[in-house]
Formats: C-alpha cells, structure tokens, sequence
C-alpha cells in the first residue's frame, strides 16, 4: 500500500517543479523588462497624446482655413477639430490595442 502512494508522489513533485519552474522563468522575465516597460509606458503616452492632438490640430487649420476662404453659418473650424479629434481617438485607440495583443502573446509564451 505504501508503494502504490510513492509513485503518485513523485508524479506530484515533478508537475509541481514544472509549475514552480514555469513562474521563476516568468518572474525573472518581468523583472528584466521592468526599467524597459516605464520608459516604454512613458513614451506610449506621448505617443497616444500626439496621436489624438496632431489629427485635431490639422482639423482645426483646415477649418480656419476653409472658414475664411468660403464664410457661411456654420464653423468648419470646429467641426473639422471635432472630426480631426475623432480620428485621433480612433488612431490612439487601436494603436494600444494592438500593443495590448502583442503583450498578451508575449506573455502566452
């Protein structure tokens, strides 16, 4: 009876080791990214900043310049910033999405 329990032991211990293994593996990963990952966290944001404020700027010099060439009731200039920042948002959006699926296949390996 005590050897038929040794073998499930053992198969026990070595799954476990595997499982330890795996998040030292893991763990000394993540600690080897971790100065790279604030300054590449820091430069994400600008990135995302730029993204949304370069599209709006653009709107908004188009619609002024669209409002003194051709006057009428409406405002290009806001409507154009408003598109302008739609498009940014829309950029910055998949621009971390897509940065998002490439840490979690990162991770998955």
């Amino acid at each position: 009876m005590a050897d038929e329990q040794k073998p499930n032991r053992m198969n026990d211990e070595t799954d476990f080791s595997r499982q330890i293994g795996a998040q030292a593996t893991r763990k000394l990963k993540a600690q080897g990214r971790a100065t790279k990952a604030i300054w590449f966290g820091l430069g994400m944001s600008g990135l995302i900043g730029w993204s949304v404020t370069v599209p709006a700027l653009l709107g908004v010099a188009l619609g002024v310049w669209v409002d003194r060439r051709f006057p009428s009731q409406y405002s290009w200039t806001l409507m154009l910033m408003l598109l302008g920042l739609i498009i940014g948002c829309a950029n910055a959006w998949h621009w971390i999405d897509s940065q998002d699926k490439e840490m979690h296949e990162d991770s998955n390996e």
